[in-house]
């Protein structure tokens, strides 16, 4: 039996190929633009693409495509071969450095926000050398930036690797004045926990709602769901086993470092964990594994459903992102430490991390926010549209004691200095988690737990990045122009505490004293994508994203439009599939049943002359759902016309939210009353009972 450590990243050329296949001189050369950022120089590109090929040929490649995250929510691919003709009609192989480093794509189809006009086609790719290229399916894939003609960043990667290099100088800033002279790079990692569904493949074919839109539309309650709590780390069925360690073998192939799996609270619904990766790098890893997981699933006649509530009753699908800053010299700038030094040093990290969270609240829910996701924030599995921060008690109450001027716990002898006992003995997990926080420190970074599963993590820590490395630059810009840095400091945390403690919360997040409370403290509360994804064009956003190279002010206000019409297209394709299944299939189906029963009653009433109360009743409660049903259906076909008349986006939005999801619900509770009394044999397409338990 092959063994993993002999075949993991065996489809990846990562350093151990470069290593055995360039020369010492271009792997050096390579790694300079790997490690800092220098260009790379075309000859080096060349030799690098013949030693790419020839590996890639060597692994049964064919093709090469410069793969790329638009802004559609999924990867991008253009796949062409490495055949050249030759004079004598044969072929051979080639793949030059200008290949490798730059691609045109036609970028008039994939969504700019009006950057740009349709005909204007031309896009570019630039080849990433952070992200080691791979092979799958026959295909070597090259991680690319994506940016058009006149060079707006078209995609997702080009903003994280801006936000990555802002929190990178801001950072480096703030470590010189603690006399770090050793370190050369601040890097931010990240470790997203991906949940997922798995259905049986030909019970979902018969779901027109699951095949176009990824969710059920409709679906009553079956009488078993997640009360019994079973489920959640429960013994993982033969079935679903044998996936996940298929899907193991083919991730590790991939270098993607697959670490935990087991069963989550929904029956069907299952987890995935990887290893902290540099967040550009488990940026592409994520949308990798969400591509392996979707095709793995088809090999065992299984669906694998990444939206954020397949399912009306139980838990939805999140995409826990934890987050972390350190140096390249391996030090953590959110773990605590163990000496004065790093406590004083962590202390003004972590104080930026929360006045970063406070000041910019309705980035970091806009940076989540999806038409899917807007089902599952603030329901039972997910953390309210309210921004919090969970700290825990005792990092709580050491705050608190710096906030006063007092000691913290009586463990320090004198009033409290920061740099010199400012901390207590500090282990990492002294309090206990809590799953209701959207924003929770966990001993040595933060879970962000808002994003949704089919969320790219790029978005989230774009912002979070963003927002981090601007209060940073704030701190740098005080302390570097103090004449007492230590007493600056001192009163720089002291003041940070003070004016943003309103954002920690280490309560229960689901209780609704929360959403007063958060009221009061004026938290937003931003509750659907319509609401919250025009504040990224706030002019305190505008100005912080600009002024850090993270965008362009048109890049940001296209991103706005790109979303919401993400949104409006989401629910409005949903919206008409709802009417599709109302009139061809749910509807004629209870009708056929009312109109067996009617006929039967009328058979019993002349032949046995029996009274037929039971169908009599269920009859005239099918005929009073049906119509409910025409009605409802008739009103969800008038906004869907009436969406068509807006024309201008944000209208478009505010018209899904108060319109046309409210009567998308009415139509669900009537069909779904009407399946609970409907007999089985006479619905169109598999319940809740055989889909949630059918795998």
């Amino acid at each position: 039996m092959e063994k993993v450590t002999e075949y993991f990243g065996s489809m990846v050329f990562d350093e151990r190929v470069m290593k055995a296949t360039l020369s010492e001189k271009v792997y050096k050369s390579l790694k300079r633009t790997i490690d800092r950022g220098t260009p790379l120089d075309i000859s080096v590109a060349n030799v690098v693409a013949a030693a790419m090929k020839d590996w890639a040929i060597e692994k049964g490649a064919t093709h090469y495509t410069h793969w790329f995250q638009p802004m559609t929510g999924v990867t991008a691919e253009k796949h062409d071969s490495f055949i050249t003709p030759a004079p004598d009609g044969r072929v051979i192989m080639e793949f030059s450095g200008k290949e490798l480093v730059k691609g045109e794509p036609d970028a008039s189809s994939f969504p700019s926000g009006g950057l740009r006009a349709t005909f204007e086609a031309r896009g570019y790719t630039a080849w990433d050398p952070t992200s080691y290229a791979f092979i799958k399916d026959g295909t070597l894939y090259i991680p690319t930036a994506f940016c058009s003609y006149t060079g707006e960043a078209l995609d997702k990667k080009v903003p994280l690797l801006r936000s990555m290099e802002a929190l990178n100088k801001q950072a480096m800033r703030v470590l010189k004045l603690f006399g770090n002279e050793s370190v050369r790079s601040v890097r931010c990692s990240v470790g997203p926990e991906q949940e997922y569904f798995l259905v049986d493949r030909e019970m979902w074919k018969k779901r027109k709602d699951l095949i176009m839109t990824g969710r059920t539309l409709f679906g009553a309650m079956p009488p078993k769901g997640q009360e019994m709590e079973d489920h959640y780390f429960g013994s993982i069925k033969s079935r679903v086993a044998e996936y996940m360690a298929d899907l193991d073998k083919e991730l590790w192939k991939l270098g993607i470092l697959a670490k935990t799996k087991h069963n989550e609270v929904a029956p069907a619904q299952h987890e995935l964990a990887p290893i902290y990766k540099t967040t550009n790098i488990a940026a592409d890893h994520n949308q990798l594994t969400m591509e392996v997981m979707k095709k793995v699933a088809e090999r065992h006649g299984l669906v694998c459903l990444l939206h954020e509530k397949p399912f009306e009753g139980v838990n939805g699908s999140g995409k826990h992102n934890n987050w972390s800053i350190s140096t390249d010299t391996g030090i953590n700038l959110l773990s605590p430490g163990e000496t004065p030094y790093e406590n004083a040093q962590f202390l003004l990290f972590l104080t930026a991390v929360i006045k970063a969270v406070d000041d910019y609240q309705d980035l970091l829910r806009l940076s989540v926010a999806t038409a899917g996701n807007d089902h599952r924030l603030g329901a039972n599995e997910a953390p309210p549209a309210i921004i919090s921060i969970f700290l825990g008690d005792e990092l709580t109450a050491i705050l608190e004691a710096i906030e006063a001027d007092k000691p913290y716990g009586g463990t320090a002898k004198e009033k409290m200095k920061l740099g010199v006992d400012v901390l207590p003995q500090f282990s990492k997990d002294t309090t206990d988690r809590n799953r209701t926080s959207p924003f929770a420190f966990t001993g040595n970074k933060f879970e962000f737990r808002m994003l949704g599963s089919s969320n790219s993590i790029s978005c989230a820590n774009i912002h979070l990045n963003a927002a981090v490395a601007e209060v940073l630059r704030q701190f740098a810009d005080k302390l570097e122009s103090a004449n007492d840095f230590n007493k600056a400091l001192h009163e720089l945390i002291k003041k940070t505490i003070k004016e943003h403690k309103r954002i920690i919360f280490n309560g229960n997040g689901y209780d609704d004293a929360w959403v007063k409370e958060a009221e009061k403290r004026g938290l937003s509360n931003l509750r659907t994508t319509a609401d919250c994804m025009p504040k990224i064009c706030d002019k305190k956003n505008v100005e912080m994203l600009t002024s850090h190279g993270i965008f362009t002010e048109a890049e940001i206000y296209s991103r706005c439009d790109i979303m919401l019409e993400n949104y409006v297209k989401s629910v409005n394709i949903e919206a008409q599939t709802m009417v599709d299944m109302a009139r061809k299939e749910i509807i004629p189906a209870v009708a056929k049943f009312a109109s067996d029963t009617a006929s039967a009653v009328a058979v019993k009433k002349s032949v046995a002359k029996a009274a037929c109360k039971y169908e009599t009743k269920l009859v005239t409660e099918l005929s009073e759902l049906i119509d409910a049903m025409d009605e409802a259906t008739t009103e969800l076909e008038s906004t869907i016309s009436g969406l068509k008349e807006i024309g201008e986006i944000i209208p478009e939005s505010e018209f899904v939210r108060d319109k046309m999801i409210p009567a998308m619900d009415k139509l669900r509770a009537a069909a779904d009353k009407a399946e609970t009394i409907t007999a089985e044999d006479y619905y169109p397409f598999p319940a809740y009972d055989k889909l949630l338990f059918g795998v």
